[in-house]
């Protein structure tokens, strides 16, 4: 008797930011130390998630940061925990969460406070692309 197994290959394409997630990247999650470096200094469009571990909303809009982030691979996603870089949260006035601070060319652009949905979210990453 002979069984027949069944493959399932993944081909995976690395891009420059995050780590791997079904082939696609995931957000990165950087620290204050990371921060200078992976935003300010970064050419292009980088999006930050200001979030913490303990917030509902934060849990919410998670999944769809990661769909953006495979999706619009022309732009850079990364992850504050405000809990674990209060200094950055102070420092760009992190008042609740979710936040995302849009950066183009290390400067900020735009300012989205509280869960939205993904089509908001990527048409208002599109405008400053």
């Amino acid at each position: 008797m002979t069984k027949k197994i069944k493959y399932n290959i993944i081909y995976k394409k690395r891009l420059p930011y995050g780590g791997i997630l079904g082939g696609k990247i995931m957000a990165k999650n950087i620290d204050e130390q990371e921060f200078e470096n992976e935003v300010i200094k970064q050419n292009g469009v980088v999006v930050v998630d200001f979030w913490a571990t303990w917030c509902g909303p934060c849990k919410m809009i998670a999944p769809i940061i990661e769909e953006l982030s495979s999706e619009m691979e022309e732009v850079k996603f990364v992850k504050v925990d405000v809990d674990k870089s209060p200094q950055i949260s102070n420092e760009f006035k992190i008042a609740s969460i979710p936040t995302l601070k849009l950066f183009k060319n290390g400067e900020v652009v735009d300012t989205i406070v509280g869960f939205r949905p993904k089509s908001e979210l990527e048409d208002i990453i599109k405008k400053h692309m």
